[in-house]
C-alpha cells in the first residue's frame, strides 16, 4: 500500500537533492572558471548546465516525482492573502536586496533561503497540515551557515573572495544535501 505523504515528502528529497549536486557543481565549475580568467558568459553555462546535467540525469527519477511535488505546491493556494504575502516576502525579500546590497549577496542567498523555506514549512503546517521537516531542514541549516559564512568572509578567505563566495555556495549545497538526504531516508 503507498503512503502519499511519504511519496511527496520523498519527490521532495529528490528534488533537494539534485539541488545540492547542482550547487555544489556550480560552485566548483564557476572557481575552476574564475581562477582560468574565463568570460562572463561561461558562469551562466555552468549554471545552466549544472542545473541542466543533474536533472537531466536524474530525469527518470525526477518525472516520477513531479506530480507530487505539484500537489504539495498546490497546498499554498488555500492559504490566506496575508499567508501567501508573507511567504512571498521571506522568499523574494531577501533576493531582490541583492540589487541595493551587491556585497551581501552570498548572505542574503543563504537568508533568503532560509528565510523561505521555514515561511513556506510554518505556513505548510498551519494552512495544510503536513510537517515537512525536509524543507525545516533547510532552513535551518541555511540560517545556520550565515555565521559560517561570516566567519569563512572574513577569515583567512578574506584576501581570497571567490574562495569565500565558492564555500558560502557549498553551505547552500549542504543545507539542500542535509533537507533532501533525511526526505529520502524519511519512514513515515
Amino acid at each position: 500500500m503507498s503512503n502519499p505523504a511519504l511519496e511527496t515528502r520523498r519527490a521532495f528529497g529528490v528534488l533537494f537533492v539534485g539541488v545540492a549536486v547542482a550547487v555544489f557543481a556550480g560552485a566548483v565549475m564557476s572557481e575552476l572558471a574564475f581562477l582560468n580568467s574565463a568570460p562572463v558568459y561561461y558562469y551562466a553555462v555552468i549554471w545552466l548546465g549544472s542545473f541542466g546535467a543533474t536533472f537531466g540525469a536524474a530525469w527518470p527519477q525526477f518525472k516520477k516525482s513531479l506530480p507530487a511535488i505539484r500537489g504539495r505546491m498546490k497546498n499554498s493556494g488555500h492559504w490566506s492573502q496575508g499567508a501567501k504575502a508573507l511567504n512571498a516576502v521571506c522568499w523574494a525579500g531577501p533576493f531582490a536586496s541583492i540589487a541595493a546590497f551587491p556585497a551581501l549577496y552570498q548572505y542574503l542567498i543563504l537568508l533568503g533561503i532560509g528565510l523561505g523555506n521555514l515561511a513556506t514549512y510554518v505556513m505548510m503546517k498551519k494552512y495544510s497540515g503536513p510537517d515537512n521537516r525536509e524543507q525545516l531542514i533547510v532552513a535551518a541549516v541555511s540560517l545556520a551557515a550565515l555565521p559560517a559564512a561570516l566567519a569563512i568572509d572574513t577569515s583567512i578567505f578574506a584576501e581570497q573572495q571567490d574562495v569565500a563566495v565558492m564555500l558560502s555556495r557549498m553551505l547552500i549545497a549542504l543545507a539542500y544535501g542535509a533537507g533532501g538526504a533525511y526526505a529520502i531516508a524519511a519512514r513515515g
